[in-house]
């Protein structure tokens, strides 16, 4: 019974892998060559084609919720409208050049097509509705507010890199700065499918549901308090399908669970208001649906059994050397990222049965951090402080714990120049 599950477990896993690998190495492309001022210059005014710009800007970005939160947020500070706000927060979390890669792999060219598709769609209207009810526009930034920052080391001096310092971060970033925020997420999502896989009875949907918005709407009721990324969400949705969930409901739990959870919409409501998150939520729970009725249609003249049979495929051929090479790999970047997740937090422990010999902490408050990426850039700005010896992140907390000799407010000046915002 173990070793079926596991054997489940490893046919997602080996079938997954080699998409992952490449869409993460995009993944690296866009972060390195794409700067965020770029983003932000576009979505200026409370007008149709600033939503637009957001939704269009967002789909390639992998970024998932945790991500886009402080991005979009970061824009709103600025020019960024209400609207374009929320197509951005709409579309982002849907898809992302990995997740897009990756669904084409396990799901087939429809599926993957469909999805940034209905993200562009989704975003657009529900950027429109919130300009509708939006009635204060977004603050103005003076020029004293704009700085430069390098999105590769995230310096606030002007410079420029060389071409193999870009290279060599496109790697570093791509499979390990982001790979580390979503590989926990993306090994649950492989178990969960395996379980689903092994655990529920064939046709599980198709018998014990039948009524297709039923299902939908179940889709809906697991994905919006749930946190699920969009690319670890994928096997967890083939296995579902699987097991008689139609394409349609399956894109409902691929758009609704990437792109809300309760931390999400409580941020959103602390900033833009409950009546605006009131709009967000409905605004994609309606919309998730009728896109998940759409791709239904799709399939419906496409042909369904085109899917059935990838989905057949990919969970009962035989696996090529190369494929079997690259999950290797990939493997090993996984142990990897467990290890860099692991290893701070034995070491915090380690360090809390320790006393003497050090000077007094600096606990400091800080908002705007929602991820492991955050973490890094607050980490190297401290770390660049003169004095300082050791610095702890606590993104949950919210909490940034220095140790050192140095002035309060050259950790706290540090700390914003990075962009977040000392309490």
């Amino acid at each position: 019974m173990v070793l079926q599950l596991i054997n489940e477990i490893t046919n997602t896993f080996v079938s997954m892998a080699p998409y992952l690998m490449i869409g993460l190495f995009f993944a690296g492309i866009l972060h390195v060559f794409v700067s965020s001022d770029i983003v932000a210059k576009h979505l200026g005014q409370n007008s149709v084609g600033s939503v637009i710009k957001a939704a269009l800007f967002g789909i390639p970005l992998p970024l998932c919720s945790c991500g886009v939160l402080p991005v979009a947020m970061s824009l709103r500070k600025g020019k960024a409208s209400d609207g374009a706000t929320i197509s951005f927060l709409i579309s982002t979390p849907q898809t992302g050049i990995d997740s897009i890669i990756a669904t084409w792999g396990m799901l087939g060219p429809v599926f993957a097509v469909f999805r940034p598709f209905a993200a562009l769609v989704m975003g657009i209207t529900g950027g429109l509705v919130t300009n509708l009810f939006s009635v204060k526009q977004a603050p103005a930034v003076d020029g004293a507010q704009k700085r430069f920052e390098c999105n590769i080391c995230y310096d606030t001096s002007p410079h420029s890199h060389s071409l193999a310092h870009r290279i060599r971060r496109i790697f570093t970033y791509a499979y390990r700065d982001f790979f580390d925020d979503i590989s926990v997420n993306l090994s649950i999502g492989l178990v969960i499918s395996g379980a689903i896989a092994f655990f529920m009875p064939d046709h599980f949907f198709e018998k014990y549901v039948g009524n297709e918005f039923v299902s939908m709407l179940m889709m809906i009721a697991l994905g919006i308090p749930m946190y699920t990324c969009v690319t670890a969400s994928i096997p967890v949705a083939v296995a579902l399908m699987l097991k008689g969930l139609s394409p349609g409901a399956a894109f409902v739990f691929l758009t609704v669970g990437p792109a809300t959870n309760f931390s999400f919409i409580m941020v959103i409501a602390q900033v833009m208001g409950k009546k605006i998150v009131f709009v967000y939520l409905a605004t994609l729970a309606v919309m998730s649906i009728v896109m998940g009725y759409a791709l239904n249609a799709v399939f419906s003249i496409t042909g369904t059994q085109s899917l059935d049979k990838l989905l057949v495929q990919h969970f009962c051929r035989h696996t090529s050397a190369w494929q079997l090479a690259l999950s290797g790999i990939f493997l090993v970047i996984l142990l990897f990222s467990f290890y860099r997740l692991l290893v701070p937090k034995i070491k915090g422990l380690s360090g809390m049965n320790k006393s003497g010999g050090k000077e007094h902490p600096l606990t400091i408050k800080v908002s705007g951090m929602s991820c492991k990426n955050c973490a890094r850039k607050v980490t190297e700005a401290v770390n660049k402080v003169t004095g300082v010896k050791e610095v702890e992140v606590n993104v949950k907390k919210g909490t940034v714990r220095v140790e050192g000799s140095t002035r309060v407010e050259e950790i706290k000046k540090a700390i914003e120049d990075a962009g977040y915002k000392v309490k």
